[in-house]
């Protein structure tokens, strides 16, 4: 028999991994707090009407000539110099592939410096191809992760209302509902919590723990989805399903 859960209980056990794991990395945190770095000043961006940032220079524009790279699939050439020039700066093997190591230096050459090993695994986890049985990112991914990086970098900047280069509760409670995430507040402040270092003092997240908390509620919830396509808010799943749904977020970051 299957098992039927609401959305909630994945983030629920999103809240036990926090307890366990996230903690872990407060002295990273407090080490180094990176706020959101500035974009290229090449980069076209453009506000749309509804407040959201658009780019002009989408992966893989139809009509256009494309430029082969490694076995893994290839770049259009209306991608941005920028993205092209990290892939390939940081594919050191020439593999047409990044790994964990170096994903993080590809990205640290577009200014995301300071990102952690752990923000980095979520990072692949969530966008490497489904195909794909090891944890590495093609040109096609890395597109699709650089432009939802500049995404949360710019809903991160936009609530960070005091430009302090941290969020607190009610600001990270915006920028998640901004980002399509109605988060309850019993979870939202679960997640808060983990970061309490018990001086009583008022926790504020960075942008690289905020980035990692995004992508673990992202990728929990898409997966949820993926059982749930009416939307109902229910779903009903196999035991062997459902951890196979939530472990990874779990065992694979430690």
């Amino acid at each position: 028999a299957g098992i039927r859960i609401s959305r909630l209980q994945p983030l629920e056990i999103l809240s036990h991994f926090l307890r366990i794991s996230l903690s872990r990395s407060m002295a990273f945190s407090k080490a180094y707090a990176p706020s959101a770095p500035e974009l290229p000043e090449s980069f076209g961006q453009q506000l749309n009407e509804e407040g959201r940032y658009s780019y002009a220079y989408p992966y893989g524009v139809s009509g256009q000539p494309t430029q082969k790279f490694g076995s893994s699939g290839m770049f259009s050439t209306e991608t941005h110099p920028d993205i092209v020039r990290s892939f390939e700066s940081a594919d050191r093997d020439r593999s047409g592939f990044l790994d964990e190591s170096e994903l993080r230096q590809a990205l640290s050459f577009c200014g995301y410096d300071g990102i952690s090993h752990r923000t980095i695994r979520v990072l692949i986890f969530i966008y490497k191809s489904p195909g794909d049985s090891l944890l590495r990112l093609g040109p096609k991914e890395y597109v699709e992760l650089w432009n939802c990086l500049a995404q949360w970098r710019a809903i991160f900047e936009r609530y960070d209302r005091d430009k302090s280069g941290t969020m607190n509760s009610l600001e990270l409670r915006d920028a998640f509902y901004q980002l399509g995430y109605m988060i309850p507040s019993s979870v939202l402040q679960l997640i808060i919590s983990k970061f309490d270092d018990g001086t009583g003092k008022t926790v504020d997240l960075c942008f690289d723990t905020f980035l990692e908390c995004g992508m673990i509620v992202k990728g929990l919830t898409e997966k949820f989805k993926e059982k749930d396509p009416g939307y109902t808010g229910y779903a009903t799943l196999s035991y062997d399903v459902f951890m196979s749904m939530v472990i990874p977020f779990i065992a694979s970051y430690d």
